[in-house]
């Protein structure tokens, strides 16, 4: 019998993705405030957290519900290196550290791998449909307010094998329908969903570090202007349209 773990994810981190929308990091961002030395911080810290998921989810690759959602072709790793070769150099590997909620991050998943593995299924859910979805508009928006030369500095949110709109579309369904074909328990589905809240908690104080260093740059009545407003919803409103930070569909 199927599951309703994909509802039940997007209906029960709904308050946790408004959370994270609502952090002044993301706030500058929407509105194309972004500061280059606190994004490749974050791309670096995402470094961690990627590198340190997929190691699980590889080494995970045949329990039987990590298994089911182990799509190679998501992995970010290799392309966020090439993101830091980009923002850091050749001897990025020198040069970049975690931020403390990475750290904590990083450490959380590899506890969660060691005892109990079938969580894993709500970081990849919360890291990579949030890249196939809200990271897409992130993305032009980087680009456009960092003026990056083309295919270079958001390898994050290019997925080759899925290189269309049509592409990504088709493949959150399939994802969606393999979340709900998963064979878990009411209570396995609940833990799960508590753990993308965690997710998303973790993201969140991710972006608190980041914080003062984005109001250092781009200044204090600015930075207040833009933060001000507290939003209500699931999405942000950002040059007339919607921006979903994570699969809401």
């Amino acid at each position: 019998m199927a599951s309703n773990l994909a509802s039940r994810l997007r209906d029960g981190t709904q308050q946790s993705h408004t959370a994270a929308e609502n952090t002044a990091f993301m706030k500058c961002v929407l509105k194309g405030m972004v500061v280059r030395e606190s994004f490749r911080k974050l791309l670096a810290n995402l470094y961690y957290v990627y590198s340190t998921l997929e190691e699980a989810l590889q080494r995970h690759q045949n329990h039987a519900v990590v298994g089911a959602i182990y799509f190679p072709e998501l992995n970010r790793t290799p392309n966020l290196e090439l993101d830091l070769v980009f923002y850091y150099g050749e001897h990025w590997r020198n040069q970049i550290q975690p931020l403390n909620a990475g750290l904590a991050y990083v450490k959380h998943i590899r506890e969660v791998a060691a005892h109990s593995p079938e969580l894993l299924v709500a970081h990849a859910y919360v890291r990579y449909m949030g890249d196939l979805s809200g990271g897409q508009s992130l993305k032009k928006i980087i680009r456009t307010a960092l003026d990056l030369p083309p295919g270079r500095g958001t390898g994050l949110y290019e997925f080759e094998q899925l290189p269309t709109l049509e592409a990504r579309h088709t493949f959150k369904a399939k994802y969606r329908d393999t979340l709900n074909s998963l064979p878990l328990n009411q209570a396995t589905i609940q833990r799960i969903v508590l753990e993308a809240n965690a997710a998303f908690e973790f993201n969140r104080k991710a972006m608190l570090e980041l914080e003062a260093e984005v109001k250092a740059e781009i200044g204090e009545p600015v930075f207040n202007l833009v933060t001000h407003q507290e939003k209500l919803g699931s999405t942000v409103k950002t040059a007339g349209r919607a921006v979903e930070l994570i699969d809401t569909e």
